[in-house]
């Protein structure tokens, strides 16, 4: 018996009866020969971190446009504490942890540079352009199954892929957003749960490291409830829910919902708008439609390839190819004038 089969069939022995099992999968859309070592779910993992779109991560923004400070969370940041919030969770609640790692880590391979005001912003070009629209999750979707490996994709297992364009809420409420009414595996659900328990801890922490915001400020029935400190909130979160689940659902108690929602609501109204003029929406906007201007012309008007040229772009590469196409350099370059 190789590692692999070893390994599915503990899956079997541990996991919950409604758990996805490595074995079980559904597979790939193009088959290829088992790993012997490894399950499909843990090769997906594997084949999520070591590819280009992961490593962008690290330069792309999740709040704070280039923050100086070290300690801010990025792009990539935001995603480990994704996968370390969804695997606790789905550990304890004996599901496929492997499967909801490779989720995790997969989750925002497709955001934009900018964050969020990126998004909105290549949304609007690609409309222009006759696509309907731009998410990034499905953008995210498209990343590993087209556009990775020089346009090869990753060849990812159908339980994955689904976890990843299964993953956004938007904005809305999160006693609407929590909620998933079909969803393709529980370890999917989690992911989308995590998600939100991550972004909403750690961007207040953000906030408050940048002096945006006081601690004093946020709602004291959302302190009372969640916590005071990071570390707080986030164990009060994931406690609950696995206090308040069932086998084939995933729940949190109603007082933690609502403070929840309270807390998203603060962040939007003190933090996240806040944050999208410090980023200066109206100078974003000018770089990304430029960058898509510039792709359009050079591919024949293939809204697509700009869209997929310009999410794949991390913030210090944007700005560096926006300077060298547009902003005029000093002549002669390199010389003393003399």
């Amino acid at each position: 018996m190789d590692g692999r089969t070893r390994w599915e069939a503990i899956e079997k022995q541990i996991l919950s009866p409604y758990a996805a099992l490595a074995s079980k999968s559904r597979g790939r859309e193009e088959q290829e020969p088992q790993c012997s070592v490894r399950t499909c779910f843990q090769r997906d993992r594997d084949r999520i971190i070591h590819s280009k779109s992961f490593r962008r991560l690290k330069y792309k923004t999740q709040v704070l446009l280039l923050p100086e400070g070290d300690h801010y969370r990025t792009r990539l940041t935001h995603t480990l504490e994704v996968s370390q919030i969804a695997r606790t969770i789905s550990r304890a609640l004996c599901l496929n942890e492997d499967l909801t790692e490779a989720i995790a880590l997969g989750h925002d391979l497709g955001h934009t540079p900018f964050g969020h005001m990126g998004e909105k912003v290549l949304s609007k070009l690609a409309k222009a352009n006759g696509l309907p629209g731009f998410h990034h999750a499905a953008q995210s979707l498209r990343v590993v199954d087209y556009t990775e490996k020089d346009g090869h994709g990753l060849n990812l297992t159908w339980e994955v892929r689904m976890g990843i364009i299964q993953h956004s809420k938007g904005q809305v409420d999160v006693r609407c957003g929590y909620d998933l009414e079909s969803p393709s595996t529980l370890e999917a659900w989690v992911v989308r749960i995590a998600d939100s328990v991550a972004y909403l801890n750690h961007d207040l922490d953000d906030a408050i490291r940048a002096r945006m915001i006081n601690i004093d400020e946020v709602p004291a029935e959302v302190l009372s409830v969640l916590g005071n400190t990071h570390s707080q909130r986030i164990n009060t979160l994931i406690t609950d829910i696995l206090h308040n689940s069932g086998e084939q659902s995933l729940n949190f108690s109603p007082i933690v919902l609502d403070s929840t929602e309270k807390l998203r609501n603060f962040l939007y109204d003190r933090v996240y708008s806040q944050a999208n003029a410090l980023i200066e929406d109206s100078r974003v906007d000018h770089v990304i439609t430029a960058l898509f201007n510039y792709k359009m012309q050079k591919n024949n008007g293939n809204a697509q390839a700009a869209v997929d040229f310009i999410s794949s772009m991390t913030d210090r590469f944007a700005l560096q190819l926006f300077q060298e196409l547009f902003v005029p350099s000093p002549w002669p370059q390199n010389q003393l004038n003399g």
